[in-house]
């Protein structure tokens, strides 16, 4: 009998563990065709076609939703006519004369290697044989490049992970709004608008958004509060907290200025089942308006929470 219940409780147990990861799945038409007829049709702003770069290179954790984003946003592009996206994964689409022909980058969830968390050197180790002091030289003006093609009027969308694509370097931190810092299991989350009627919002008609994801905890920047936030969760409501926060609203998606560039920041992109929601494409699209300079939206920094 004891027996049976020591049974009964560990399968109740590892089930409650794991019953929350959503299991991946290849890209598929069945799959494509599903999204396109979930995609929107329509831009809500009518501009000109603007030219995207969707970097979907990694070298550390592999997400497996990264070409399922990446036919994703070809599908936005394609439907409402406003994008011409070019997927790529050499370094080299980090050269300053290359960056010029794009009015955004898309970084899609591109995890470097820790501890070092420094996508442009993980790239040139794998890529090149040059010694430790050439990469680092090389790797800050790969930074710098895109934050100086950011700073002169670029765009820049970065999904999930990719937040970490420079995640120990201060000034790229200020730039994209903050650094990861870590993440409890995955979990059904409720997202909830900070301001219902910010124009990057509208998609969730002032509903939230409910998924399963990781929820992201940030850092550096972070707590700067130097950007506009979009989306929340609450930190009691999530499980597997390392420790204690002294805020309990956390910000997991926003958009800020940089210099004349703006920065759309999104942690909702684990699982590609969370793309069976309109909202969340939608939600995307005006992303990738705003930071082509499409769509005009309130990017002024939040004063800092008390």
């Amino acid at each position: 009998m004891k027996k049976t219940i020591y049974t009964f409780l560990f399968f109740l147990f590892t089930g409650s563990i794991f019953a929350q990861s959503m299991k991946d799945f290849p890209v598929s038409e069945e799959w494509l065709e599903k999204i396109e007829s979930l995609a929107p049709s329509d831009t809500r702003v009518e501009a000109s076609v603007k030219k995207i770069m969707v970097f979907s290179q990694h070298t550390g954790f592999y997400h497996w939703i990264i070409p399922h984003n990446n036919e994703m946003l070809k599908i936005l592009a394609k439907k409402t006519g406003a994008f011409e996206i070019t997927i790529a994964r050499d370094i080299d689409s980090f050269d300053a004369k290359n960056l010029k022909q794009y009015d955004a980058v898309i970084l899609n969830n591109s995890n470097p290697s820790g501890p070092d968390r420094d996508l442009f050197a993980d790239l040139l180790k794998q890529n090149s044989s040059l010694n430790e002091n050439k990469i680092a030289e090389l790797s800050a003006k790969y930074e710098n490049n895109l934050m100086d093609y950011v700073a002169k009027g670029g765009g820049l969308m970065i999904m999930h992970g990719a937040i970490t694509v420079q995640n120990n370097s201060e000034k790229f931190s200020a730039m994209v709004g903050g650094s990861f810092d870590y993440h409890p299991k995955q979990q059904e989350m409720n997202l909830k608008e900070v301001d219902p009627d910010h124009a990057l919002v509208q998609a969730f008609s002032g509903n939230g958004f409910t998924h399963v994801d990781e929820p992201y905890f940030f850092k550096n920047a972070y707590f700067d509060y130097n950007f506009r936030p979009l989306l929340y969760i609450e930190a009691d409501k999530l499980e597997g907290k390392r420790a204690e926060v002294s805020h309990n609203t956390i910000y997991v998606a926003w958009i800020k200025k940089h210099g004349k560039g703006r920065v759309f920041y999104s942690s909702p992109s684990h699982n590609a089942q969370s793309m069976d929601n309109p909202e969340l494409l939608q939600f995307f699209l005006d992303g990738m308006q705003y930071v082509v300079g499409d769509l005009s939206a309130d990017d002024s920094p939040m004063d800092k929470p008390e």
